[in-house]
């Protein structure tokens, strides 16, 4: 999967997508900053996101992620007057994590269906056994199969996703199968990451659907409520499920993150 750069003005974007999906899911709101100015970059990163032929054995341990998403972000900084960081899903925790360690390097968080918590209305029942497959050579033999609602509430782009996951292995959503051991590492990191939310003091907007299917309002509310940044917006849509950054609500996503980068994170670079 290639990563997305769009080259722009001095301030720069770093978006990362979720786990086991790819910056296609991220084009829509990097266009969007993209032309409100910014230079935006959308990395992929291996062993976190979707690769064609990946195995569950390809799947790297968080800490990597991390480590990936911090170069990633110094390279930026060295190019550009300031670096503002989104992320969508489990690629929120990641964002978290990262500025927890960066502190006011960074200018400023858009956290995006964060999920703290697979607590919504379409996970399965079962869910619950993947402690037995996460310590048994079950691991690297289940994968959940993703399924309608896809996380999304358009349905006009539900069955368009539906139509793609029936005959290939990655859509615009991202992988059609999530392994046990992809999970276990987001699970790891968010346990981590649920400890170091008082560390990270930059503003931060936190935006997340009423009836996300795949995280409920709890975690956005969580991260709101231990983060230790002086300045934190929530807003919650009325008209999404997970997937914010490619459903109904996108527009309103990116223009939240768009007026919130340029009035806490321009403005600090020119204190």
């Amino acid at each position: 999967m290639n990563p997305i750069t769009l080259p722009g003005g001095k301030h720069a974007v770093l978006l990362i997508h979720g786990l086991q999906s790819s910056p296609a899911e991220l084009q829509p709101l990097a266009k969007r900053l993209n032309q409100a100015g910014f230079t935006v970059h959308v990395p992929h990163i291996r062993g976190y996101g979707f690769e064609h032929g990946d195995t569950p054995r390809s799947v790297t341990h968080w800490q990597d992620w991390h480590a990936k998403v911090l170069n990633e972000f110094r390279l930026l900084k060295q190019r550009y007057e300031t670096v503002a960081i989104g992320g969508l899903c489990i690629g929120a925790v990641l964002s978290l994590s990262v500025a927890a360690e960066l502190g006011d390097e960074v200018s400023a968080l858009s956290l995006l269906s964060t999920t703290l918590w697979y607590d919504g209305w379409s996970i399965p029942w079962y869910r619950f056994m993947r402690y037995v497959g996460y310590y048994t050579p079950f691991r690297y033999i289940y994968s959940y199969r993703e399924r309608e609602p896809f996380g999304l509430k358009n349905e006009q782009l539900r069955k368009w996703i539906a139509r793609e996951m029936s005959h290939k292995d990655s859509s615009i959503v991202g992988a059609s199968k999530l392994n046990l051991p992809a999970i276990q590492e987001a699970e790891r990191m968010i346990k981590s990451v649920k400890k170091s939310l008082p560390c990270v003091t930059v503003p931060t907007l936190i935006i997340h659907a009423i009836d996300d299917d795949v995280s409920t309002p709890r975690s956005a509310r969580f991260v709101a409520d231990n983060i230790g940044s002086k300045t934190v917006e929530s807003l919650l849509l009325h008209n999404s499920y997970h997937m914010i950054t490619v459903d109904n609500d996108r527009e309103q996503v990116a223009v939240d993150t768009i007026r919130f980068f340029k009035a806490v994170g321009v403005n600090r670079a020119a204190v």
